[in-house]
């Protein structure tokens, strides 16, 4: 009698939280975890209504932080998987940083997306996350409903091309400044815990005023702080990007060369940059000219953070073209 009494209790607890989450739409709970992807663990978060879209981070070595508040609107239509890259933001730092590779996160998303039983996703990448999309395409596309490139480029070279433009285009006496801490060199400098990044001068120079014309346009975020950028992930920052500065990337990056591979992604694909972005809107242009079928939006009075200078634009961009 005690037994089936119990079970009745339970039976009305079961049915008293299934009517409190029915009548409670409009709460997102996050699932966060950590997921064994190859000897790496890696942080993720998962929240959101819908088919599932997985967003990666640009860097390399920042974290997702950046991307929210503003695209947790897609939430509303979408089951969001936000994942921080092996060794970055909460993700396992590893000692050896040549495991700091493309083909290796592509093998975590992979892994991420298997565990998480998602099934079929749609992928979305940001800047350095946008080359990672490409790679993740490249080799398992039979995986995506969707690919959506934000802001990236496919191709190191034409992107170091972009960079020398860009020194071009600065005031003489910034480029001077940052030509000459670059050829100083550009860690080792200061005291211990400052040896191992970039001088706050050059951390100031580069993207406070090289670069911040080309982060944003419309609505500068005013809480931006080139220094607080530093909070990253130095050792994988260095070997991929490269220890040389930020107008050059010769650091295992080289080795993207995505360009001539392109045309052999056939999945329904979403190009977007700003007219303003570090990204150079040619490079976009050029992505959308080889993957057949893409789309190609170019968002007005636009840096590289399109989704702060033009976030409803960017959000119905993103749920017009899913759905």
């Amino acid at each position: 009698m005690k037994k089936i009494f119990c079970f009745l209790l339970l039976v009305s607890f079961a049915a008293l939280g299934q009517t409190k989450t029915e009548s409670n739409g409009n709460v997102y709970k996050i699932q966060q975890g950590y997921i064994d992807a190859n000897g790496a663990m890696i942080y993720y978060e998962e929240f959101g209504k819908g088919k599932p879209l997985m967003i990666v981070h640009g860097g390399p070595g920042a974290s997702h932080d950046y991307f929210l508040p503003y695209l947790v609107p897609l939430a509303k239509t979408n089951k969001l998987i936000f994942i921080d890259e092996r060794g970055s933001g909460q993700s396992e730092k590893l000692q050896d940083a040549s495991q700091y590779t493309v083909e290796n996160m592509v093998e975590d998303v992979e892994a991420v997306r298997k565990a998480l039983h998602l099934g079929k996703i749609s992928l979305l990448g940001h800047s350095y996350g946008g080359v990672l999309a490409q790679a993740y395409a490249l080799k398992y596309q039979k995986n995506l409903t969707h690919l959506i490139l934000c802001s990236t480029f496919p191709s190191t070279s034409q992107m170091n091309d972009v960079f020398v433009k860009m020194k071009e285009k600065m005031p003489a006496d910034l480029r001077d400044k940052i030509d000459k801490m670059e050829k100083e060199g550009l860690y080792g400098h200061g005291l211990g815990y400052e040896k191992n990044r970039y001088t706050n001068d050059y951390m100031i120079a580069a993207w406070g005023e090289g670069y911040f014309p080309y982060l944003y346009q419309n609505r500068p975020d005013p809480n931006y702080d080139p220094i607080a950028s530093g909070n990253m992930s130095w050792d994988l920052y260095r070997e991929m990007w490269g220890s040389d500065g930020e107008f050059i990337i010769d650091g295992n990056l080289k080795s993207v060369e995505y360009v001539d591979k392109l045309h052999t992604i056939k999945v329904p694909t979403l190009i977007t940059c700003g007219d303003h972005d570090e990204c150079d809107p040619s490079l976009s242009k050029e992505m959308h000219e080889k993957i057949s079928g893409s789309k190609l939006v170019i968002f007005p009075k636009s840096g590289h953070m399109t989704f702060v200078d033009q976030p409803d634009m960017f959000i119905k961009t993103i749920n017009d073209f899913l759905h």
